[in-house]
């Protein structure tokens, strides 16, 4: 055999196979790659996106964080106040309390001093009267003599 048919032959098997990868492989193979860094190219994409959200969400969360310490802060000094404010307004209620009962204390005192006055101013005119008996040398009708009693009860 002649080498020109075999090496035209060769040439045009390898030219048919170059087609035939072109044709068959090399495109779908081709497509598939730029599938493929398609997809990479949207999943590095969308993990930035991600990256940026988690960021976001980091932020707001320590920012709802923050705003929850602040309230309850808040809501503690609020306590506190309310707490200082019930112990004044006790404070002042037993302070009122305590002056009605030193009030009624002196009433009761008061009272307690005038019936003994009285007692006392009974008790001396009984023994003036008594004494004055003694002295006249006769008894004295303590009805009868209610007007000259009652000033000498008054003069005690």
């Amino acid at each position: 055999m002649n080498i020109t048919v075999t090496l035209f032959a060769q040439v045009f098997a390898f030219v048919l196979l170059i087609w035939f990868v072109n044709k068959v492989l090399w495109g779908p193979l081709s497509a598939m790659m730029a599938a493929r860094q398609k997809r990479i190219a949207d999943g590095l994409a969308e993990a930035e996106r991600g990256k940026h959200e988690l960021e976001l969400a980091t932020k707001r969360a320590a920012e709802i964080l923050r705003e929850a310490k602040d309230k309850a802060t808040e809501i503690i000094a609020q306590g506190e106040k309310r707490g200082s404010e019930l112990v004044e307004e006790a404070k002042t209620q037993a302070k009122v309390e305590a002056d009605r009962i030193v009030a009624g204390a002196k009433a009761d005192v008061e009272q307690e001093v005038f019936r003994a006055r009285e007692q006392l101013r009974n008790e001396v005119s009984a023994i003036a009267l008594a004494g004055a008996a003694k002295i006249l040398g006769r008894e004295i009708d303590a009805k009868a003599h209610n007007d000259l009693l009652e000033k000498l009860v008054a003069e005690i």
